[in-house]
């Protein structure tokens, strides 16, 4: 898949009413922190992989986003994510919606690369789709009302190469007789994410001894 020049679209509390990103829609969001339960949510960032990345800046207190939510509930479109067990929380505690069908890149990651530890983001596009991208915005102020340029090109990156990594990463797992067993994985990341959010955290994981 050839990407093209990268266009950011920033929409206001909700995506645009009639936007089509077709069957697969890679996800990201920005938040306050790093626990969905405490810190809220400001920024949801999509793409379509072909280019664009459509941002969504979500205001304190807002509790709804009928465009977003149908998007993210819709049985037909696949929402792609890295490490969608915390996004997936994160729009649930916002919006009360759960997330699905989803896939995620960083459970195929451990999954198949077995042979290392470095499942992050940055590292999983160096070795797999050949592109750097930088995290220096990572922990920036994400409830600001006004997004920098380099706040907007980081989420959107963060979007923009996922369908590129999800083929190089569904490769190998179809490859080394994994895929199902990731798909099932995946099936079961919301309610992963559910739980998070009622307290089995990783200090007191229910799979635990």
């Amino acid at each position: 898949m050839k990407v093209t020049q990268l266009a950011i679209h920033l929409h206001q509390n909700d995506l645009p009413d009639g936007l089509d990103l077709g069957a697969v829609v890679a996800v990201d969001t920005e938040t306050m922190g790093l626990d969905p339960r405490r810190d809220r949510l400001c920024v949801v960032q999509l793409s379509d992989g072909t280019g664009d990345a459509h941002l969504v800046q979500i205001a304190r207190g807002q509790t709804s986003a009928p465009n977003l939510e149908r998007l993210l509930t819709d049985p037909a479109v696949l929402k792609l994510f890295h490490f969608g067990r915390f996004d997936i929380a994160a729009m649930k505690r916002a919006f009360g919606v759960t997330t699905a069908p989803v896939w995620c890149t960083k459970i195929a990651s451990k999954l198949i690369r077995t042979y290392t530890d470095r499942h992050g983001l940055k590292y999983l596009l160096a070795d797999l789709v050949g592109v750097d991208v930088s995290k220096q915005q990572q922990t920036s102020d994400w409830g600001s009302e006004q997004l920098t340029e380099a706040q907007k090109e980081y989420a959107a990156s963060d979007v923009l190469y996922l369908h590129r990594l999800k083929a190089a990463l569904e490769e190998k797992l179809t490859r080394e007789g994994r895929l199902a067993l990731a798909e099932q994985l995946f099936a079961f990341l919301p309610v992963r994410a559910e739980m998070d959010l009622l307290g089995w955290d990783d200090l007191n994981d229910i799979f635990h001894h």
